[in-house]
């Protein structure tokens, strides 16, 4: 470890700046967020940095550098693109034992300026040691998305309730058990959510309870969440931060492994999906995981592909929970019509095309029977009809004898968004008979309207579009 990790308090300390150029400018834009005096030495600024000279925000020495202008420094940043000026500033302040940062060169150096994640009073700094700057700004950038803004609300949080907690708690193992609690626990959760008033509510009723105090077993919680249609890329960052703190994870038959593996390394991972053909777990079985699993005092998240409120009974599972008293938060996702067009270059609206998109679910003969097909016949509409593909026979009449033309462009997408996406292009009349000879398989949205035209034009994700020219006469319709 050539370079040791410290943080300095820079607050109302001198820190020393040479050079006034754009590279100046970025490190004082850093350092002030600190509370630090800023000294610039240059014989020019450029013009952000005149007018924070101007409104008083820092000192400026108008001309060269001389050893004598880091007397007193806590921190020296050598900022010039003169490597004769950045030697001698380097020069000054290690003979008076002052931290210098010499931009772009490392051996001049004795302090490096991390990557800074800030959510204060949480700072995360990350260091390359100065080989692979690059890196360093993509691990921070990692971080971010887990190092959310809610932790520095949170640890201020804590930090108040701190000298409450030690005169409660005095025993040093059951504090530590609370602190766990407190951590994983619903506190942190209505903190997250900016509900401090209920966050202190909650707190002090728990202080108030021996067993709680004594490191008692937490109630469990259910997270909601939408994996989207398969690329982990489409978790929203609340979707990622629920995985990564769950302790048990049931999870839908067509979740993708990439989102599983995103998942707390000790998590159970159980498969509690759905399907047309072969095993199947019942609804209130999966209810009664839930409430076991929580009654437990596990972390749970139950993960629906795409989003857990579009054919997804989220609805259901919710007023489950709710009636029995258990707490929940819902996280949504990507839905598979969304995604599944945007990856296959159809838009589900488009000013010459379609003004409006309906979302139709077809896994079952009750649902399509009470389809208003009148409705969904009409012209110059998007239809996005999730689960169709064993009801097709059904879908393609109903939707022809209620006036929708037979030439209207159709698609499937089979597999949107994961690597081994499928785009087949087709009409309405031919639908069934493109689906047989392509075999198309679950998971698979298909995709009525005018927009499907467009996907062999605009499409950019994976294989190219099979476009199947007209199976059928094309004679007949003019017949």
């Amino acid at each position: 470890m050539r370079h040791f990790p410290i943080f300095l308090d820079l607050r109302d300390r001198l820190v020393v700046v040479v050079g006034g150029g754009p590279i100046a400018e970025r490190k004082i834009a850093l350092v002030s967020q600190s509370g630090a005096r800023i000294r610039i030495v240059a014989p020019a600024l450029t013009h952000a940095l005149s007018a924070a000279r101007d409104s008083g925000g820092l000192e400026h020495v108008a001309r060269e550098f001389e050893p004598a202008d880091v007397d007193g420094a806590r921190l020296v940043i050598a900022a010039t693109s003169d490597l004769t000026v950045n030697r001698a500033v380097a020069m000054a302040a290690d003979r008076r034992g002052i931290v210098v940062n010499v931009v772009d060169d490392l051996e001049l150096s004795t302090g490096i300026l991390p990557a800074i994640v800030d959510r204060s009073p949480i700072i995360v700094a990350v260091s390359t040691g100065g080989t692979a700057p690059a890196l360093a700004r993509r691990i921070r950038a990692r971080i971010e998305t887990v190092v959310d803004e809610s932790v520095g609300r949170f640890a201020a949080f804590a930090a108040a309730w701190r000298g409450r907690i030690r005169a409660a708690i005095p025993d040093l193992s059951a504090r530590r058990r609370f602190y766990d609690w407190l951590v994983d626990g619903p506190v942190a959760g209505l903190v997250r959510h900016a509900r401090m008033e209920a966050a202190s509510e909650l707190l002090a009723g728990e202080l108030a309870r021996g067993e709680a105090a004594g490191g008692g077993d937490p109630a469990g919680s259910v997270a909601l969440v939408g994996a989207g249609p398969g690329d982990p890329g489409l978790l929203t960052l609340n979707a990622l931060r629920a995985l990564q703190g769950a302790d048990v994870v049931l999870h839908d038959r067509l979740v993708s492994r990439e989102v599983l593996a995103l998942a707390r390394r000790e998590a159970d991972l159980v498969e509690v999906g759905k399907s047309g053909q072969g095993h199947s777990v019942a609804q209130a079985a999966i209810n009664e995981l839930m409430l076991e699993h929580v009654r437990a005092g596990r972390r749970v998240v139950r993960l629906k592909g795409g989003d857990p409120f579009v054919f997804g009974r989220g609805g259901e599972e919710l007023q489950f929970l709710r009636a029995h008293g258990v707490r929940y938060e819902v996280v949504p996702g990507v839905t598979a019509a969304l995604a599944c067009g945007a990856y296959a270059g159809i838009p589900l609206t488009h000013r010459d095309h379609s003004g409006s998109v309906r979302f139709v679910t077809a896994h079952c003969r009750e649902s399509l029977d009470a389809t208003d097909w009148r409705g969904l016949a009409a012209a110059r509409e998007t239809l996005a009809v999730y689960m169709g593909v064993a009801m097709l026979p059904v879908l393609r009449t109903e939707l022809l004898r209620h006036g929708r033309a037979p030439l209207t462009p159709v698609a499937f997408v089979e597999n949107g968004s994961r690597p081994e996406q499928r785009v087949l292009v087709g009409t309405l009349d031919d639908v069934e008979a493109l689906a047989a000879r392509e075999q198309v398989g679950s998971p698979a949205l298909l995709i009525v309207g005018e927009v499907a035209a467009l996907a062999e034009d605009l499409h950019w994700f994976g294989a190219a579009p099979v476009v199947a020219r007209r199976l059928a006469d094309p004679d007949r319709d003019a017949a």
